[in-house]
């Protein structure tokens, strides 16, 4: 049987080939890279986590240590530092700051938790619209391809 192939073919066909290839490799590689990162992300958050934990001991021991040492100076003084009238003023007071401070700290963690699923939504669509994009595109490029084809073999078979 004789090799109907022109040198164009085969020379056509080791390009596309290396092409494939070639993008093979970079989507290997870069997935590799990703992969990578990942394999570390549950590390990190655990350290991260760590690290909060243990700034907030710290905290909570410092404030005790502290105010533990304030009282312990203001008992063996037998002093009146503070009045009674004074005493439940600041008390009040402190309450309150207190009361709006945690409220606070909840919108804030609760705005923090809904940018922070609002933000993971958002790559997911991000994702789908990608694989959108890239079966439109390579619906268009098999489209055009086919065409470009049939064109070549036209003007080839008319020379």
């Amino acid at each position: 049987m004789v090799d109907n192939k022109s040198k164009d073919d085969i020379s056509t066909t080791t390009r596309s080939t290396e092409a494939a290839n070639l993008y093979d490799t970079v989507k290997q590689n870069y997935i590799r890279i990703v992969d990578e990162f990942t394999k570390a992300q549950p590390q990190y958050t655990q350290s991260v986590s760590n690290l909060q934990l243990d700034c907030v001991a710290a905290a909570k021991n410092t404030i005790q240590n502290t105010v533990s040492a304030q009282k312990m100076l203001a008992s063996n003084w037998n002093f009146p530092i503070v009045t009674p009238h004074y005493t439940d003023e600041f008390v009040k007071q402190s309450n309150e700051i207190t009361e709006n401070i945690v409220s606070a700290v909840r919108i804030n963690n609760q705005l923090t938790v809904n940018a922070i699923n609002a933000a993971a939504e958002n790559f997911r669509t991000l994702n789908r619209t990608i694989e959108s994009v890239t079966e439109f595109n390579t619906s268009a490029a098999k489209a055009w391809n086919s065409y470009v084809t049939v064109q070549q073999h036209q003007f080839l078979h008319k020379q």
